[in-house]
């Protein structure tokens, strides 16, 4: 992630597990957890939350520990290929065990303002402020409403990743998608920036494509002028509901 010198990222308070994370009643993380941990000791993802507290840079605890998921890299091979109908595309030449990381979906932090600038070309905004563990990614819709109910400022950020970015801006949408996004937070405490995290939802072929349901809401995509803007998808799945906007 690139973030913009105006934004100061607070750094948490991380556990003192010096021996690992293993007395949850002890460790703070686990605290901020619920009292437990989203990940198996394989560090596989074993529970969605709106948001899952990862041990971070400031912990005693060990890299190896199984808190440590989203920044001990990517673990399999990935190729971006050309699709038939649909632009670019990413596959895993490996496979890929249902539950496991895949990678975080980065780009440069923007704010509120300038992300309503970029509306007109949002290929690659993900909306954090209208973001839920259950759903993806979160495209331009008819009207920003408030999230405060789940502490989130309703004019929050977006993570635009047209010029900066990884291969995850090339995983196209799925109305029955492989993947999952998580929001995940290990470096800093502020709720309204996490970390976007995809994960398997099911064991995954080698040279299977990629997919997440981009959340785009039919009728509450529009233009400059207020006209609905309506796209066709090409997903393909069984479940397509023909729409993506």
């Amino acid at each position: 992630m690139v973030y913009p010198d105006w934004y100061k990222r607070i750094p948490p308070v991380g556990c003192g597990c010096v021996r690992g994370c293993s007395n949850l009643n002890k460790c703070s993380c686990a605290k901020r957890n619920g009292g437990k941990f989203s990940f198996n000791k394989n560090k596989a993802i074993v529970s969605t939350k709106t948001l899952i507290y990862e041990c971070g840079p400031h912990c005693k605890c060990l890299p190896s520990c199984c808190n440590r998921v989203s920044q001990s890299g990517i673990q399999f091979r990935f190729e971006v290929f050309k699709t038939k109908d649909k632009g670019w595309g990413v596959r895993s030449r490996d496979m890929i065990p249902k539950r496991s990381f895949i990678c975080e979906y980065t780009g440069m932090l923007i704010n509120f303002e300038e992300a309503e600038k970029r509306a007109e070309n949002d290929e690659y905004l993900f909306d954090l402020w209208n973001y839920s563990h259950d759903t993806t990614k979160n495209k331009r819709s008819k009207k920003r409403k408030s999230s405060s109910a789940n502490g989130f400022d309703s004019r929050g950020f977006t993570i635009d990743a047209a010029r900066v970015g990884n291969f995850a801006r090339f995983i196209n949408h799925s109305c029955s998608p492989n993947l999952i996004a998580q929001k995940v937070l290990y470096d800093h405490s502020d709720k309204r920036i996490p970390h976007m995290v995809l994960f398997a939802m099911e064991n995954i072929p080698p040279m299977t494509e990629l997919t997440y349901n981009y959340n785009y809401k039919v009728n509450q995509v529009e233009d400059s002028d207020g006209n609905i803007r309506k796209k066709v998808c090409l997903c393909g799945a069984m479940e397509c509901r023909g729409r993506m906007y």
